[in-house]
C-alpha cells in the first residue's frame, strides 16, 4: 500500500528538515508533501531544498486546513500524519505507525511519545488521543472532510469519527521521541496564548461533535 506523509507547519524551520529528511531517508514513503500554513519564516524553502512536495498556504488557517490541503494533493492509499517540530524521529517510529494499517490490523494508529522527556510524556499519557502522530486509510480521511472541524480539533475529530464509524485504532510507543513546545517556540506567555487557543478548538469540536452545541 502506497504512503502519502504529510507534515502540516506554521514557522518550523528550525526543525522540519530534520523531520523531512527522516522521512525521506526512510524510503517508506511514496509522497512527502509539507504544508506551510501561512509561514512567514524560511519553512517553505527548507522542504523545497529537500526536493520534497510544499504547499504554501497565504494565511495561517490552522492544523486541520493544512492537512486537508495536503491530503488533497496526494493519492496514496494510507497518511501518514506527522508534525513538523518532532525531535528525535527515527524510521522506527514511522514504521510503527505505518505497519497496523498496512497489515489491516487497524483502520488508524496513533503514535505516543515514550521516553521522550516528561512534559511531552505526561501530556501524551493524559491525552492520548490528542496526539498529531497518525497513519490512517484513505477512507477515514474521506469521511473525515464531512465533520465539521478546524484549526487544532484535528486530532478530536479523528478520535470521535473513528467511535462513531466503528474504525479500528491502535495506539503504538514512540521511543525517545518528543517534541518542541509551544512555550519554547514562542516565548511563555505566546506560547501559553496559543496553548490555550489551541485547547479551545479542541473543546470546541468535541462539543459539536458529541453534542451538536454550535
Amino acid at each position: 500500500m502506497s504512503v502519502a506523509a504529510l507534515i502540516p507547519a506554521y514557522n518550523e524551520e528550525r526543525t522540519v528538515g530534520s523531520v523531512l529528511k527522516t522521512i525521506k531517508e526512510s524510503g517508506l514513503c511514496d509522497e512527502i508533501i509539507l504544508v506551510s500554513d501561512g509561514s512567514t519564516d524560511n519553512t517553505s524553502q527548507v522542504g523545497r531544498n529537500l526536493g520534497v512536495k510544499v504547499i504554501d498556504i497565504k494565511e495561517n488557517k490552522g492544523k486541520f486546513s493544512a492537512i486537508l490541503e495536503g491530503y488533497k494533493c496526494s493519492k496514496s492509499e494510507i497518511i501518514l500524519m506527522l508534525d513538523a517540530d518532532l525531535v528525535g524521529l527515527k524510521k522506527e517510529h514511522i514504521e510503527k505507525l505505518i505497519e497496523p494499517v498496512k497489515k489491516m490490523e487497524a483502520d488508524m494508529s496513533i503514535g505516543i511519545f515514550k521516553n521522550g522527556r516528561g512534559a511531552t510524556d505526561l501530556a501524551q499519557k493524559i491525552t492520548p488521543f490528542l496526539s498529531g502522530q497518525r497513519a490512517l486509510k484513505r477512507e477515514v480521511m474521506e469521511k473525515l472532510i464531512t465533520y465539521p472541524a478546524d484549526n487544532y480539533g484535528l486530532e478530536m475529530a479523528l478520535t470521535i469519527l473513528s467511535k462513531k464509524e466503528g474504525f479500528k485504532v491502535k495506539m503504538v510507543d514512540l521511543y525517545d521521541l518528543t517534541h518542541v513546545m509551544k512555550e519554547e517556540k514562542r516565548g511563555f506567555f505566546k506560547g501559553s496564548i496559543a496553548r490555550l487557543k489551541m485547547y479551545y478548538d479542541i473543546l470546541r469540536v468535541f462539543l459539536k461533535l458529541r453534542f451538536g452545541v454550535y
